[in-house]
């Protein structure tokens, strides 16, 4: 290992890195050529390494610093996204400077870009993209929120979301009104039942949606924002039917991904047709496929997901062209630990933040705290962006070294 100090680093990454003046306590002498070319970090990528613990995909880069930066990828078949990182990505990092972080993104995602634009790929580069930025916060001592140029936003409300699957079947209606009222007895004041129909609402139980809603409201009062997410479960015209008949004797807020996610014009139906917001974005994996979810499906606000849309490089750009459309971004999110610790950097950066986001709680039967020795701030129905160097997660590697992808 090369000798290094960060205060060494923080001098030659201050003039050259970043592009922009901080707030160094030692000035850093340029003379007038050195100003005309930028100089390498000095820090080198020497290995990624890849972790399935079953319920989760975590990438870990190494650098010659004794430095390292720890990222969440897609959960979906954590061992093919793990198997990705070591194949595909893994060759394109090692040597590489972590501060050129941009360049690098667009090598991964065309070194698999015949692999597939949407899913496994970005997925698994969405892992190894937010082990780069928590990397670059940690090796600058700075949370990567303000690395991405901050919004100071302290904490953000979080909306309570369940999903009625259970093991091989679904949950009942009273399963699913005590688990929304377990997130309200915690201080969340809105909750999103998703429905995950997935098979355009084909359900052997009746008209599940409509008495889940209507039981859940019942339970929960008057004084609790539902939101709904369809799953892809209906055609645009039962959706619409049952949009509206929702909204009009259950106050719904939001119906979520009412469509297929590769129908946008029947997505553009709905949200024409509903008086609430009508939100979509999980299902989308970079910017292209959200250029033409906003120019045709037209959704009042986007869901991003870090760990799926190729990971904060790309979420923040197309959180950008959010804006430059005045839509408003509620991450998609309902992983605890790393995934939702990246979502908060990604919110504390940008002005278009919804005001209320996803959180599905910690989840205890994931059993995924084990792998760390912290956790993030929740309190009152609200989680706190992380102030700490990177995303703000301290790793237990000696737990985690168990599910290494050999």
């Amino acid at each position: 290992m090369k000798n290094f100090t960060r205060k060494a680093f923080l001098k030659t990454a201050a003039a050259t890195s970043l592009g922009v003046a901080l707030p160094w306590s030692d000035t850093i002498a340029i003379t007038k050529n050195e100003e005309k070319q930028a100089k390498p970090s000095g820090v080198k990528i020497t290995d990624v390494k890849a972790y399935a613990p079953g319920s989760a995909t975590y990438i870990k880069i190494e650098t010659d610093a004794g430095i390292n930066g720890w990222g969440e990828g897609d959960h979906e078949s954590p061992r093919i996204n793990a198997m990705i990182v070591k194949e595909l990505l893994r060759p394109v990092l090692i040597g590489q400077d972590p501060f050129d972080s941009g360049y690098l993104w667009h090598n991964m995602f065309f070194e698999g870009f015949e692999g597939g634009s949407t899913g496994f790929v970005p997925g698994a580069v969405a892992g190894v993209d937010n082990a780069l930025w928590d990397l670059k916060g940690r090796l600058l001592n700075m949370p990567v929120s303000r690395l991405l140029g901050g919004s100071k936003l302290e904490k953000v409300a979080v909306y309570g979301s369940y999903g009625r699957k259970k093991g091989n079947g679904y949950k009942t209606i009273d399963e699913m009104v005590k688990e929304g009222m377990a997130f309200v007895e915690q201080g969340y004041k809105t909750i999103k039942a998703r429905m995950q129909l997935y098979d355009r609402g084909r359900n052997p139980e009746g008209n599940y949606t409509y008495e889940c809603i209507k039981a859940l409201r019942k339970a929960v009062g008057d004084n609790v924002d539902l939101f709904v997410d369809f799953n892809n479960g209906y055609t645009a015209g039962k959706a619409i039917e049952l949009g509206l008949r929702l909204y009009e004797e259950f106050n719904i807020k939001v119906i979520e991904e009412p469509v297929s996610s590769m129908d946008y014009p029947g997505l553009r139906q709905v949200v024409e047709a509903l008086p609430c917001d009508v939100n979509a974005g999980e299902h989308e994996y970079n910017k292209w496929q959200f250029r033409d979810l906003i120019t045709i499906g037209n959704p009042d606000c986007l869901n991003l997901d870090v760990i799926k849309c190729a990971g904060i490089t790309e979420c923040y750009k197309v959180a950008a062209m959010a804006h430059a459309f005045e839509k408003e971004v509620m991450v998609h999110n309902t992983r605890p630990t790393l995934a939702t610790a990246a979502s908060l950097n990604l919110l504390g950066s940008i002005p278009n933040a919804a005001k209320v986001q996803e959180f599905s709680g910690m989840r205890p039967e994931l059993n995924l705290t084990q792998f760390f020795h912290n956790s993030l701030k929740f309190e009152n129905g609200f989680l706190y962006i992380p102030t700490t160097p990177g995303l703000g997660l301290e790793v237990n590697e000696k737990t985690m070294e168990k599910f290494l992808v050999k």
